[in-house]
């Protein structure tokens, strides 16, 4: 994430701007040329919108998505966790230790029900059983942790829905 941004909400978006994020989620390979003409804009408009909008941290950054299958698979699991403690400073550490490793590819803090839902990767079950060592097994305050493993990934899309307007948008 962009960490010189102000975090303060939604900005306002016009269909312009929302065009363009369509277009980047799709590739943002694109070029500035071919990002304004399949916007309908022109290359100076688009720069200066996007540059806006990196800025105004709508885009947080721009990656490649790898694809599994091709690199082997491996495990994906969706674990469900409890903490034992649920202090602002428990919830805190532990988020802070499953964002600092590699194979947990999202968090998040939930409710009702467990304090946090994890989506990991790893190579192998060996791979997987270091995980659970590190980031569970070793930390005290896990009390409960129920693992559910994907035999079948059917749709992995991280695009974001923005149709043709928002609520608190322009356009």
């Amino acid at each position: 994430m962009n960490k010189n941004v102000a975090t303060s909400g939604p900005i306002d978006l016009d269909a312009t701007d929302l065009r363009l994020l369509e277009l980047l989620q799709a590739d943002a390979s694109r070029s500035n040329l071919e990002l304004a003409a399949a916007a309908h804009v022109s290359p100076a408009t688009c720069l200066r919108r996007v540059k806006r909008l990196v800025e105004a941290g709508v885009i947080e950054r721009r990656v490649a998505l790898l694809s599994i299958d091709r690199l082997g698979a491996g495990v994906t699991a969706l674990v469900e966790l409890s903490l034992d403690r649920q202090g602002a400073e428990h919830l805190d550490r532990f988020e802070a230790r499953a964002l600092a490793d590699p194979q947990v590819q999202q968090c998040y803090r939930v409710s009702p029900g467990p304090d946090f839902m994890l989506v990991v990767w790893a190579a192998d079950m060996a791979g997987y059983h270091a995980l659970v060592q590190r980031l569970f097994t070793e930390d005290a305050n896990v009390r409960n942790v129920k693992a559910f493993f994907s035999v079948k990934r059917a749709k992995f899309d991280p695009a974001i829905g923005l149709g043709t307007a928002r609520p608190g948008g322009r356009g």
